[in-house]
């Protein structure tokens, strides 16, 4: 007998299931994406985490999220080049949606912070406001200084306080990794008051943007300049 597939954690549904091109009637030739396929595009390419991020989140090997990653982006690709449409359905996964999709449970985010709003460059930042909450609540906030960490340490600075969710504005890739590495689930794009951002996170209405990249190069931001006096991409900054 062939051996049952292990179901995969999956945190969240999505909001539409169903996909057609603009000006057509009939469905045609349809493509289906499992859940579990369309989780891997979800959790490494939308919220940005590595391939073992995910298959800890999703509780199964990395060799498993390999294979449903490669053949979601291929769906996905003949999805956009021969105008099918796509389907979102089925496969063999259970739903487990985390404390923090739930706001259930005690957390605590950090916020890239000057001055009460939240700061647009990860990498130069000199404060993180870093607040506790429960069951969606405020409960506590303080500001931290980072005391002249480096960018390719704030990931372990934050993950030693037990930060678990970083709200910020630009960002580099650098950092994004180091972050998802640390197990941290990160929001950036976002602007404003500090405060009301995270309690817009909290209530699930924050507006970040997924894609937003740190572009502070200046004329002092030497990228690859390892031997000049501007600023060096390479130990420490935007990434």
């Amino acid at each position: 007998m062939p051996r049952s597939s292990k179901c995969k954690c999956v945190g969240s549904l999505p909001r539409f299931s169903h996909f057609m091109p603009d000006g057509r009637r009939d469905p045609g030739h349809r493509i289906r994406l499992s859940v579990e396929e369309y989780e891997t595009l979800r959790l490494i390419d939308y919220e940005g985490l590595t391939q073992e991020a995910c298959a800890e989140r999703m509780d199964v090997g990395r060799g498993t999220v390999q294979a449903l990653y490669a053949e979601a982006r291929k769906k996905t690709a003949r999805f956009l080049v021969e105008g099918a449409c796509l389907e979102i359905s089925g496969g063999s996964y259970r739903l487990e949606a985390s404390a923090l999709q739930k706001g259930e449970g005690i957390m605590k985010l950090a916020v890239t912070y000057e001055n009460g709003q939240v700061f647009q460059h990860f990498g130069h930042t000199e404060q993180f406001k870093v607040y506790e909450t429960e069951d969606g609540k405020i409960l506590s906030s303080e500001i931290v200084d980072t005391n002249g960490t480096g960018h390719g340490a704030l990931a372990g600075f934050l993950k030693d306080m037990g930060v678990e969710v970083l709200i910020c504005g630009n960002i580099g890739g650098g950092a994004r990794n180091a972050l998802a590495e640390a197990g941290i689930r990160l929001y950036p794009g976002a602007a404003g008051e500090a405060d009301a951002q995270v309690k817009a996170f909290l209530e699930g209405s924050l507006a970040y943007d997924p894609d937003a990249m740190c572009s502070h190069h200046g004329a002092d931001h030497k990228c690859g300049d390892h031997e000049g006096h501007g600023h060096d991409c390479g130990s420490h900054g935007c990434h």
